[in-house]
């Protein structure tokens, strides 16, 4: 076979010819100015076949040995696609006298390229040890080295750019040149080394702008959004910068996290009447920061007077009007999407589920799964609620065992709270305790999580053993912390350890108690027939109390037969909401048990007055994926006679054990005595149907 040709080069005349000639990607020197016809040629080089040739023509003429021309055909093999590592280390190996500075950093820069962070760091280990020639640049990638190094699985820690700090310092550069310090504040900012990053602003004797917003871009990713405002402020005030579109981005996601409009108003404002190169990235801010403060007006604005978006610009449109409770908006902008990623299912599937729509939530996280969407953590602790509300223990565990379980996705502390969470609502409290215990790092929500699940479980003693256990872990408890104790107390009625820890919540955490633990105390001390003390606790609060401290009394003097608290109870409650059923119903039955025939009869009339109706209680269950509704005395369901049936029976057996009527009843709504896959809101029905179908005992309200 005969060899193939050489390619022919052009013979251009001088500089004027080279100068048509189109610059390739990897020259980025956009100011150099080369008039001697190879070095011409070599600067508009695009492939490496004529590169060769090049160096070959080159070598022979002599001019390869040279710095200039070895820096550009080593500049070429370092930073062209894809990078010719191996010739660019022979190239620096036989420069003569030795590398410049130029020379080692463009090789460090093709190793970052080549995302090979651990040899740049070895090239600039070399030029330290052997004390060769250096510039700022050198000493630029040698940081940014550091970082991709710090970020990689294999790489080394955030000291290693401490040491370049520590050498940079030696040579001079962090007091001479801008571009090294902005360096090293990206850095210790990256690494969530705030201080260290703003003393090495402070440091600094000349800043530009890139200083001032690499500093307010880590405090805002940081969510130090107070930081990032006053340092914005500062830059603009006594700094005089005038911020770029990078630096507005960063200070409107600041606004964002603080939800202070009238600031993301004015800086709105500056953008549109200030001059700035609009950009998406500074639009998308903008949509976002409106939507997290609220204003859809103009989220909407701005959204509409993009000439680009993104997918990103659609999601966080979407998710302004969730947050707003609009969700026929964003189910429409959502389908109106011309391309929808992860995020944006994500952001919808949220939606539902704070929005306690979590059939929704559920169904489309379905969809999203069929249409082959691979989730991601904040998916799924969103999923992972809906099924809590709906009791859907099948798929939380079918989420725990595909995703964790086959470590498709990281446990992180967020998603392992979520799973916590999950598990107890849906009854399995032991597997949410094994969770918890498994779980490598855990926070104070992490403990709350698992202290509220045994308390709504009546496990109290678990409750409180985890509670001592948090103040090992030297875990500071917050007021839900002692929310979650309360309440244990109060289902267990530990009337004792109830009183110490509301007194040591005040006394010895600073926590102000809030309406919710008042609530608390007041059922506790109701449940055990203190309903005298419960009262004085309820009328001495230093706030107003709410529907649930009196109702929880109400409920008290029913259990208790007290009616004269009773009346007083629900007076209180009629005033806060008149249209309350539940009001009634519980009076009513005060009255019933002491044969005051004549006050049920006239609360019934009350209540016809007022227009107030019984509202009937209603549950639901998950059954192999399908949800069945429940309402009381519901005769609808295509299995209603089976089920009647089957609870008969239990009542039957009931009877047997000679349990009285109120026990019945008790252990029937108790989440604790209850067989699962039950969630707590299907136990709703339970009181209902037993109430007006099993014994046959007539409601008060409803008897004629």
């Amino acid at each position: 076979m005969a060899p193939t040709p050489p390619v022919p080069l052009p013979n251009p005349a001088g500089s004027a010819a080279a100068a048509v000639l189109p610059r390739p990607a990897w020259n980025t020197n956009r100011n150099l100015v080369v008039t001697h016809p190879l070095l011409s040629l070599l600067e508009s080089c695009a492939s490496f076949r004529r590169l060769l040739q090049l160096h070959a023509l080159l070598t022979v003429t002599g001019l390869a040995a040279h710095r200039f021309p070895a820096s550009r055909l080593l500049a070429f093999c370092a930073l062209s696609t894809p990078p010719r590592l191996a010739h660019a280390a022979a190239i620096l190996a036989r420069a003569s006298p030795g590398p410049n500075a130029y020379m080692l950093g463009t090789m460090m820069r093709g190793f970052l390229r080549a995302r090979l962070p651990a040899r740049a760091l070895g090239l600039f280990r070399r030029v330290v040890r052997d004390r060769l020639p250096a510039d700022a640049r050198t000493f630029v990638f040698a940081v940014k080295a550091a970082a991709a190094a710090a970020e990689s699985e294999h790489g080394g820690t955030p000291s290693g750019g401490e040491a370049i700090h520590c050498a940079a310092l030696k040579c001079g550069f962090v007091g001479e040149s801008v571009l090294v310090g902005n360096a090293l504040v990206h850095f210790y900012a990256n690494h969530k080394s705030l201080d260290d990053a703003g003393k090495m602003f402070d440091e600094m004797p000349e800043r530009d702008v890139v200083s001032w917003t690499t500093l307010v871009d880590g405090y805002a990713r940081a969510g130090l959004a107070d930081e990032a405002w006053r340092l914005f402020c500062r830059m603009v005030v006594v700094g005089g910068m005038r911020p770029n579109a990078v630096t507005l981005v960063a200070a409107v996601s600041a606004i964002g996290q603080m939800g202070l409009l009238a600031f993301g108003i004015m800086l709105h404002k500056y953008v549109t009447e200030g001059g700035v190169a609009r950009s998406v990235n500074l639009d998308n801010a903008l949509v976002d920061m409106f939507g997290k403060c609220g204003c859809v007006r103009y989220a909407r604005e701005v959204f509409d007077g993009m000439e680009v978006k993104d997918v990103y610009s659609w999601t966080s449109m979407v998710n302004a009007y969730a947050k707003c409770g609009d969700l026929e908006s964003a189910e429409q902008l959502f389908e109106d999407m011309p391309r929808r990623n992860v995020v944006s299912w994500s952001c919808m599937i949220a939606a539902y589920s704070q929005l306690n729509q979590p059939e929704e939530a559920v169904w489309l996280f379905r969809e999203m799964i069929a249409a082959g969407v691979d989730p991601i953590d904040a998916t799924l602790v969103s999923v992972l609620s809906a099924c809590a509300q709906l009791g859907c223990l099948d798929l939380g565990r079918w989420i725990y065992e595909n995703y964790i379980v086959s470590n498709k996705i990281g446990l992180t502390v967020n998603l392992g709270n979520a799973l916590i969470d999950m598990f107890a609502k849906c009854g399995d409290v032991g597997e949410a305790s094994k969770l918890f215990d498994e779980m490598a790092e855990r926070n104070v929500v992490s403990w709350n999580t698992m202290i509220m699940a045994h308390a709504v479980h009546g496990q109290s003693e678990e409750a409180i053993r985890l509670f001592e256990q948090l103040k090992g872990e030297n875990i500071v408890p917050d007021q839900i912390t002692f929310l979650g104790l309360l309440a244990s107390c109060s289902h267990s009625g530990l009337v004792s350890e109830g009183r110490r820890y509301f007194k040591e919540m005040e006394m010895f955490y600073r926590i102000e108690p809030r309406v919710e633990h008042y609530a608390c105390m007041i059922d506790l001390l109701g449940k055990v027939g203190l309903l005298e003390e419960a009262f004085e606790v309820a009328r001495g609060m230093p706030m107003e109390a709410d529907e649930a401290g009196w109702g929880a009394l109400l409920n008290a003097c029913r259990m208790h037969g007290n009616v004269e608290i009773g009346a007083c109870v629900a007076d209180k409650l009629v005033e806060l909401d008149p249209s309350d059923s539940g009001i009634y119903v519980l009076m009513s039955q005060i009255y019933a048990s002491k044969n005051k025939w004549d006050q049920v009869k006239m609360l019934r009339m009350t209540m016809r007055d007022r227009g107030v109706k019984k509202n009937p209680g209603c549950s639901s269950i998950e059954v192999e994926g399908k949800f069945h509704d429940f309402l009381v005395a519901d005769v609808s369901h295509a299995c209603s006679e089976e089920i009647y049936s089957a609870l008969k029976n239990i009542y039957f057996h009931l009877k047997q054990e000679d349990m009285s009527w109120q026990g019945t009843i008790g252990n029937l709504i108790e989440p604790r005595f209850l067989s699962f896959p039950f969630s707590y809101k299907q136990t709703t029905v339970l009181d209902g149907i037993a109430t007006e179908l099993l014994l046959g005992e007539p409601d008060p309200l409803q008897s004629p």
